[in-house]
Order: structure tokens, then C-alpha cells, then sequence
């Protein structure tokens, strides 16, 4: 445990001296400065007030920057190690490989949280100096979001970091499976293929396996639990998983996810070194 540890702080020293780390946090700042600015705390849409509206608007703003982010930053991990020529060298210290692995996946995923977690708790303290409602719930809500959605790309990019060798493709792999979960986003065009007769549920549940449409339904059922926006869609929805149903969903779903790809970028990872 205690080289793991090492490991991660050794990962988020180096993170924090990176120049994708200043962007990133410059970015989500900057979304909630901005907020801020363009006064959405006090503005009424929807019936919804204070606080509860910037954190709708920030969630949104959060599932289109997060994951190309946490993609383009992490696949950088195993594979820069390898294209640098470092990669023997951090081996030949005298620590196991799954603390070495682990460490690395612990420390850049603290990185990449911190900064949209801050951005957060900057928007709650700001909100009780303002004497603003704090909605409690939906705030511990979204974090918990977040933190799947931020830990299933973060499995991701570990998985396709494991699996090349070279910073270009890594990056170029990971834009292409970007690219390919926002083919696949929206559940509106799954009205096409119902009209032409196809059974909506199978369809539906495999729409809902893309972790991006499981992030958006989940946020968007937090403010809208009859899901009205996705039309006909969102009683096929209900009616396989409930509300409570398909919050257990949003949440756990994109953690398994992340957990399985990064397992199996470990195994990738220890047979390549291994061979």
C-alpha cells in the first residue's frame, strides 16, 4: 500500500506540473466564473431557482468537456512511459507491478476530479455567502454522477493506454471512441428505428449501455423524473428500471465499467511487461 500511494503522488506531482492540468482547471473555473457572471444563480427556468440552476447548467457543460479530457489526459499515462523510453527504468524500482499500475490510475483520477469537484464546492460557498438555497441533494447527487462518469473514462483511457505504444496513437484511438459514444448519444434518434418496427426495449437498453446517454438520462432525470424531454423513449425507460431503478443505473453502471476496462488494461499491462 505504501508504494501504491507513492506511486499516485508520484503521478499527481506530475500531473500538476503539465500543462493539460492548467487548461483543465482553467476550464472549469472558468465555466463557473462565467456562470456567475451571466447571473444563471438568479435567473427562474423551469420553476427552477439559485443554485439548482447553475448546477443543472454545469452538469450539462460537464458531460461535453469531461470525457475528451480525462481521454487525452490519461491515455498519456502508460503509453508516454513507453515512448519516452522511462517505461524499464520505473520498472526496475523496487515496486510491485499492480502498486505501480494502480498507483497511476488513483493519482490521475484524483487530478482529473479535483478540479470539477472545487468548481462545485466554489459554487456552494459562494451560494451561502449569497444567503442562496443550497439544493443538498441534487449537489451530493451530481458529485456521485461525476464520479462515475470520471471514473468510467478514466478505465477507458487506461485500457487503450495499456494497449498501444505510442502517445499518437493512444490519442488517436481515444478520440475515435469518443467520436463513437456520441454517434450514439442521443435516444431521439432511436425514434427512427421504432417507427420501422423495431422492439423499442432491446433497442433502449442498448442505447443506455453507452456510459455518455447513461450520464445525460441520470442528470436528467434528477430535475425532470418523467423525463418529458426524451418523448415516448422515456416510458420504455421507466418502465424497465423505475426512477430509483435507473438511478442505480446512472450510478453503478459507469463504475463497473470504468473498473472492468481498467482490470483489463492492467492485465495488458502485466503480460506485455511479463513477455
Amino acid at each position: 500500500m505504501k508504494h501504491l500511494w507513492l506511486t499516485a503522488l508520484l503521478d499527481i506531482t506530475e500531473s500538476l506540473r503539465a500543462r493539460w492540468f492548467l487548461l483543465y482547471t482553467i476550464v472549469f473555473g472558468g465555466i463557473i466564473v462565467l456562470l456567475f457572471v451571466f447571473g444563471l444563480t438568479e435567473s427562474r427556468i423551469m420553476g427552477f431557482t439559485g443554485l439548482t440552476r447553475l448546477l443543472l447548467t454545469y452538469i450539462q457543460l460537464c458531460m461535453a468537456i469531461l470525457p475528451i479530457f480525462v481521454l487525452m489526459s490519461t491515455v498519456r499515462s502508460v503509453a508516454g512511459d513507453k515512448e519516452a523510453g522511462v517505461f524499464e527504468y520505473l520498472l526496475s524500482l523496487p515496486v510491485s507491478l499492480p502498486a505501480w499500475y494502480w498507483g497511476k490510475v488513483i493519482g490521475r483520477f484524483i487530478v482529473i476530479f479535483l478540479p470539477v469537484f472545487l468548481a462545485m464546492v466554489a459554487a456552494v460557498g459562494w451560494a451561502l455567502w449569497s444567503e442562496v438555497a443550497v439544493p443538498w441533494e441534487l449537489f451530493f447527487l451530481y458529485t456521485g454522477l461525476l464520479i462515475a462518469l470520471a471514473w468510467c473514462f478514466l478505465g477507458i483511457g487506461m485500457f487503450i493506454s495499456s494497449a498501444t505504444n505510442s502517445i499518437d496513437t493512444a490519442q488517436g484511438s481515444a478520440f475515435f471512441v469518443w467520436l463513437f459514444l456520441l454517434l450514439f448519444l442521443d435516444l431521439i434518434l432511436l425514434g427512427l428505428m421504432i417507427k420501422e418496427q423495431f422492439a423499442p426495449e432491446p433497442l433502449v437498453l442498448i442505447a443506455l449501455l453507452n456510459p455518455l446517454q447513461t450520464f445525460r438520462t441520470g442528470a436528467m432525470l434528477l430535475f425532470d423524473p418523467q423525463l418529458v424531454m426524451l418523448g415516448p423513449t422515456a416510458y420504455v425507460i421507466l418502465d424497465l428500471f423505475g426512477n430509483f431503478g435507473y438511478l442505480i443505473w446512472s450510478f453503478v453502471y459507469p463504475l463497473i465499467l470504468g473498473t472492468v476496462c481498467a482490470s483489463s488494461g492492467y492485465l495488458l499491462f502485466r503480460r506485455g511487461d511479463l513477455l
